[in-house]
């Protein structure tokens, strides 16, 4: 398989897992490896992806974005919502600078992904049988106190194959959220929150990016991830209305021991 198919796969598999709770980075952790592709160094490939995601569940969500951008000062469902994102990433930019090397040069790794798509696969289906009545069914019902603590539990997320979009959900779940509710505020919190790791790592990393002769694969995996996260995005929030989050738990208990079998055999 050439570069460029492979890059539409792994475009096409960030896109598609990014705002489910599966872990989009621990599937890209394994497929990278699987394959042996060698895009552009420092797993900017796998970042610039994201950026794919991104714009998608923006161009989803433009007109909800542009009022609540435009309406920020007159109407108070606008500013809540603001606030409660910015109370909600806050967590995520200082842990994730000062963890962000330590994530990416220890825990970047076949085995941390595998152990942490079971573990977590056991934890959603705990979560979903234990979980509290919901008392919240609008995200823009959420107090800025329990946004913030939803934002801690993003914070999980920096050890690949916990799933950002997974512990964000399931730590809304846990503080009285519907569904519905907490599905949507995964994928706004999403915007900042990966926006931030974009910028982040593209400075970090442009020095080599710069002297590499394959960037054309950045735009040929950011075109796949965004058509396949726009198409999930506009899929996902009937999906867990109507299934709830166990099938994806079953998923990546799969996922998480098949890869292990896999790993072993080949060690």
């Amino acid at each position: 398989m050439t570069d460029g198919l492979i890059a539409v796969l792994l475009g096409f598999v960030e896109g598609l897992t990014e705002f489910i709770p599966v872990s989009s980075t621990g599937h890209l952790i394994l497929l990278v490896d699987l394959l042996g592709f060698q895009g552009p160094p420092g797993r900017v490939f796998e970042v610039v992806i994201q950026l794919g995601a991104i714009v998608a569940v923006c161009f989803h969500y433009r007109e909800r974005l542009w009022w609540a951008g435009t309406r920020f000062a007159f109407d108070p469902g606008a500013r809540r919502l603001v606030v409660n994102l910015v109370a909600a990433f806050a967590p995520a930019v200082v842990i994730g600078v000062l963890a962000h090397d330590f994530s990416k040069s220890v825990l970047f790794s076949p085995w941390v992904v595998c152990t942490s798509l079971v573990v977590g696969g056991i934890a959603i289906l705990v979560i979903e049988r234990l979980r509290p009545r919901p008392d919240t069914f609008e995200m823009e019902g959420l107090s800025v106190g329990r946004a913030f603590r939803i934002g801690l539990c993003q914070t999980v997320a920096m050890i690949p194959g916990v799933s950002r979009s997974g512990a964000t959900i399931m730590g809304a779940l846990l503080l009285r959220v519907d569904r519905k509710a907490a599905t949507e505020f995964s994928f706004f919190l999403a915007i900042p929150t990966m926006l931030g790791a974009v910028v982040y790592d593209l400075y970090k990393n442009r020095e080599a990016l710069a002297q590499s002769s394959e960037v054309w694969l950045l735009g040929v995996g950011f075109a796949a991830a965004f058509v396949a996260a726009l198409l999930t995005v506009r899929t996902v929030i009937g999906f867990v209305s109507r299934h709830g989050f166990v099938p994806f738990a079953y998923y990546r208990i799969v996922l998480g021991v098949v890869m292990m079998t896999i790993l072993m055999l080949a060690g």
